[in-house]
């Protein structure tokens, strides 16, 4: 059964190109050791809510973009061997975060339903 990672985190807007930079790295290598898909999302039309929302949600302070990501694995012993290759990885390993890694929520979620599911 697939496995998602799912991750929420502010990033300073001034620091979108480092992200980029960051995520393609993260994504090379997550696929070298097993993940079928990343996804990296910028948040282009994240309103506020009434009770709670993204932004609220990580915090992001003023100037802050919402990033939303997730990351397709076959399974999800899959995804634990495959992360820990990835978080040892000498081009991974100290890698500076372009956000406040504090503030960043993430979990990791079996899949229910997906539309591009094949038999």
């Amino acid at each position: 059964m697939a496995y998602v990672d799912g991750f929420v985190v502010p990033v300073p807007a001034d620091k979108k190109g480092a992200y980029l930079e960051q995520a393609k790295l993260f994504a090379s290598v997550a696929r070298e050791n097993g993940a079928l898909r990343i996804v990296e999302c910028w948040g282009d039309d994240v309103p506020d809510g009434k009770v709670t929302d993204f932004k609220r949600s990580v915090a992001a302070e003023p100037g802050e973009v919402v990033v939303f990501s997730w990351v397709f694995w076959p399974s999800k012993a899959a995804r634990d061997a495959g992360n820990a290759k990835v978080m040892e990885d000498p081009r991974v390993k100290g890698v500076a975060m372009p956000f406040d890694g504090k503030r960043m929520i993430y979990g990791g979620f079996e899949v229910m339903v997906d539309s591009e599911a094949k038999p």
